[in-house]
């Protein structure tokens, strides 16, 4: 094994002890929401209607997201994580189909109606970061709540003037955006299933959606610059067609975090000023 494939089994064992904590650190969030709530049911109204309303809501974890116990820069140290909603157990995520409300919405702009037709018909996006437009195909039949809900977000200008909150440059190469709050942290108020995962792989010119766990989408996405390799996990739904040097630049302006170098907020500007759709 050269040095070269040493350094990268050591980059993704430390991104996979890192998940491991942020999963750890989302379930216990999650219970201490459950155990907030049921404290404030008891002292209101007694312990017989705070156990019916424990029933019927079935604990609420959404109320709440994960995220919110967690400081900011939780999101740039793990890979490739969308620290907005609470983490699904697989067993959980395959129930659900479609848009379920969760959280707080950073923007708020309401949740799609999935139309299968619609979602169906081919479109390009061009993503116009204050240094230049990037351009993409959308995978509409592979991964189509994915692309349904990009293109949602977009024409309602949910990602107008936000900043790309993480860039990585060691082990993975991948810018992520889609926050509003630039935190890692944000979200549109809504989570939605994995698709187009058999077999996925992440090349450069890859667009991917960040989660927090199986079924756990939102707006979070993920720009792969060069050849990235990680499990079949993160849902890819967009191949770029031109401007990739737009992206290049900012990976080769390094990111800001001293302590964890490799990992951390681009240097240079990595603004979406808005994004269209064709």
């Amino acid at each position: 094994m050269t040095s070269k494939d040493r350094q990268r089994e050591l980059e993704r064992a430390r991104y996979e002890r890192v998940q491991a904590r942020m999963a750890q650190q989302q379930a216990a969030a999650s219970k201490r929401n459950k155990i907030t709530a049921i404290v404030a049911a008891v002292a209101v109204v007694g312990i017989g209607v705070s156990v019916a309303v424990l029933t019927s809501s079935g604990g609420d974890d959404k109320k709440s997201p994960a995220a919110s116990s967690t400081p900011s820069t939780s999101a740039p140290t793990t890979a490739p994580t969308d620290a907005s909603t609470p983490s699904a157990s697989p067993s959980s995520s395959a129930q659900q189909t479609g848009y379920q409300k969760t959280g707080k919405a950073s923007k708020d702009v309401g949740v799609p109606t999935f139309d299968a037709a619609a979602a169906a018909k081919p479109y390009s996006a061009t993503i116009h970061f204050s240094s230049g437009d990037l351009t993409f195909d959308a995978l509409t039949t592979k991964a189509p709540y994915t692309t349904f809900s990009f293109e949602y977000l977009a024409k309602k200008g949910y990602f107008d003037n936000t900043k790309c909150h993480r860039l990585t440059t060691q082990g993975i190469y991948v810018l992520q955006c889609g926050d509003p709050d630039g935190t890692g942290a944000g979200g549109p108020g809504y989570q939605f299933q994995d698709e187009n995962l058999t077999g996925a792989t992440y090349p450069a010119g890859t667009i991917a959606m960040a989660n927090a766990g199986p079924g756990t989408n939102g707006s979070q996405f993920f720009i792969v610059y060069k050849d990235t390799q990680l499990g079949p996990n993160y849902t890819p739904w967009g191949k770029i067609t031109g401007g990739m040097d737009v992206i290049t630049k900012i990976a080769a302006g390094g990111e800001d975090d001293a302590n964890n170098p490799g990992d951390g907020h681009p240097k240079l500007p990595a603004d979406i000023k808005s994004v269209t759709i064709k």
